[in-house]
């Protein structure tokens, strides 16, 4: 996705987030997990070929821990392949990840699973 087309993409994105993003925005936004701050429908740059860049736009993103929380809802069964490719580009550029499937974020056991996955990275960046 080039560049302004994935800016417009990104804004949509945000505007119109399935009802699983909104809930684990609800509880991502205002630092409210181990104080980090996360962004919604962030865009990342994977490459850049002859001056023209391009991007995968992930749901949410925590920059001080290079940390990507991907849920998947029905497309996502439609396109595994792509969601594994783009997943190890992701994680061969740096990037950590976590997957959740629209139907677990309310589940607790997931949301202490995420926390404990993020105070992981945390302590490993303090080391």
């Amino acid at each position: 996705m080039k560049t302004l087309d994935a800016l417009h993409f990104a804004r949509d994105l945000r505007k119109n987030q399935t009802s699983a993003e909104m809930l684990l925005w609800q509880m991502l936004r205002k630092r409210q997990i181990h104080g980090m701050k996360f962004l919604r429908q962030f865009k990342i740059e994977h490459s850049n070929i002859n001056g023209i860049k391009n991007y995968f736009i992930v749901d949410f993103y925590c920059h001080d821990l290079k940390f990507i929380i991907e849920v998947d809802g029905k497309i996502h069964s439609f396109q595994p392949d792509y969601d594994r490719d783009r997943q190890m580009i992701l994680e061969a550029m740096g990037y950590n990840f976590f997957r959740i499937k629209n139907l677990e974020v309310e589940q607790e056991s997931i949301i202490t699973e995420l926390k404990n996955h993020i105070l992981k990275l945390i302590q490993s960046k303090l080391k």
